[in-house]
């Protein structure tokens, strides 16, 4: 977990708190540039590492946990923004109406599911095969990312030295992340949704599907992790 201390803007206490939630096969490090850049503009952040996508994470590790992992970032009296990325979104669906003081969702080409529903079947309304699906490996109750097809998938348009230094911190997600329903009820918090439109991950089509859902959609000509291949224009968004 990466954490800067919570004081808002020109000492504003009700300035929000971002709570960053990263993908499968992410960690907190996924938001290395980004917290730079929070940092420099005196926004408070949190960054949380899901217990999913841990390497040691045990084969039932799922939805549950890393919903509870987010809960547990906030601690305190916020307000709080949850940006969350790819499966990401799931884990911010299911404990949003958990959060006191939430002031809104933001989904970056994220997977919302609705209740009762799991990542995988949320990313299966539209039939279509990415770059993503390509590179992943089934080893049991694990999956991982083949090292030479992930770097395309995931950061095809980040430089390569930061694609290479990614695919080296990529770690196994358990199949149970995907598969775990969503148990929560849908929260009344503002839902804002970022489409990543040149996403070898998951599709534009899905990504447009999931931002009709939202109260308001936005557009980056971006791969699908733009906080790493434009950090400074991502901060712009979820700040705006």
């Amino acid at each position: 977990m990466a954490v800067t201390p919570p004081v808002g803007k020109d000492d504003d206490v009700s300035s929000p708190t971002y709570i960053l939630v990263h993908g499968a096969w992410g960690g907190a490090w996924c938001w290395r540039d980004v917290g730079v850049e929070l940092d420099q503009r005196g926004v408070a952040w949190r960054a949380v590492d899901l217990p999913s996508s841990r390497n040691d994470a045990g084969p039932q590790t799922g939805l549950a946990e890393d919903a509870e992992a987010v809960a547990a970032l906030a601690n305190d009296d916020g307000p709080y923004v949850l940006v969350a990325h790819s499966y990401g979104g799931a884990v911010a669906a299911e404990v949003a109406s958990r959060i006191q003081n939430l002031q809104k969702c933001i989904y970056v080409a994220a997977l919302i599911p609705g209740p009762g529903e799991s990542a995988t079947e949320v990313s299966r309304r539209i039939r279509v095969r990415t770059l993503l699906d390509d590179a992943i490996e089934v080893r049991g109750d694990f999956l991982r990312l083949k090292s030479d097809q992930a770097g395309e998938a995931l950061y095809n348009q980040c430089t390569a030295e930061t694609a290479q230094w990614a695919v080296e911190q990529l770690s196994t997600q358990t199949l149970a992340s995907f598969r775990t329903h969503r148990e929560s009820e849908n929260s009344r918090t503002e839902t804002i949704y970022l489409r990543c439109s040149n996403d070898h991950a998951v599709n534009p089509q899905i990504q447009q599907l999931m931002s009709e859902e939202c109260d308001f959609a936005l557009s980056l000509e971006s791969d699908h992790s733009p906080f790493l291949s434009q950090p400074s224009e991502f901060c712009d968004v979820i700040l705006s």
